[in-house]
């Protein structure tokens, strides 16, 4: 049974629940767990049986494609307030998980169960709306990361992502090659070269952009 302090952060994240009645809220909830996992978690593995349709309060869940060498590509992030596409499809399609999902970072989420998900799918269209919406948008970022690994070099991936995040960069060599499906030796040499050239400058998990234009002008080649 979930706290008053739980549900509210709930609607907060989720306001698309907020049209339920009551009533069903209180239903809605009477089964739910509340979760609270440490970061490097496994959330979700490849083959697992999916238990239930996750909602994010805090923190952040990574969802990789883990290859036989065990390098990693990850496939998107999900927030508070997001859903992941993967669980969906799962519960939806009555499927095992095929790829996995870890905690970035110290996270709470409530779980609720696959027959409170399908009941929500069944009966609320505006939560069926917003499960859509968000595999809308999901596909179209993975579409994205697909073109990416298909027809861009890894240099330029890795100057795109760069040029994505802030001016100084907090990650290791080893976090970039993750988010790229890279190693982390390919990546320190890319990233030395770039410094190199002056466009970056490197210090410890710390990455300063010096050259942005240069930097964004070369991932779009």
């Amino acid at each position: 049974m979930l706290t008053d302090d739980t549900l509210s952060r709930i609607m907060q994240q989720y306001p698309v629940l907020r049209g339920l009645s009551s009533s069903e809220f209180g239903e809605l909830f009477e089964t739910a767990n509340l979760l609270q996992l440490a970061a490097g978690t496994v959330v979700f593995d490849e083959k697992q049986r999916c238990q239930g349709f996750p909602l994010l309060l805090s923190g952040s869940l990574r969802v990789v494609k883990s290859a036989a060498s065990g390098r990693e590509l990850r496939l998107y992030r999900v927030l508070p307030g997001e859903s992941c596409i993967l669980t969906s499809s799962c519960l939806l399609g009555d499927t095992p998980y095929q790829a996995r999902g870890l905690a970035e970072e110290p996270l709470e989420m409530v779980v609720l169960p696959a027959r409170v998900f399908h009941n929500l799918i069944d009966k609320h269209i505006a939560f069926r709306r917003y499960v859509f919406q968000i595999f809308s948008e999901r596909i179209t970022g993975l579409m994205e990361l697909v073109t990416a690994v298909a027809f861009h070099k890894l240099d330029q991936r890795l100057a795109a992502l760069l040029v994505g995040k802030s001016a100084t960069i907090h990650a290791t060599h080893q976090s970039l090659a993750d988010e790229l499906g890279s190693a982390r030796e390919i990546v320190s040499r890319l990233l030395k070269g770039f410094a190199e050239q002056g466009w970056v400058r490197l210090g410890r998990e710390q990455i300063t952009i010096i050259d942005e234009s240069a930097i964004k002008k070369f991932a779009e080649l």
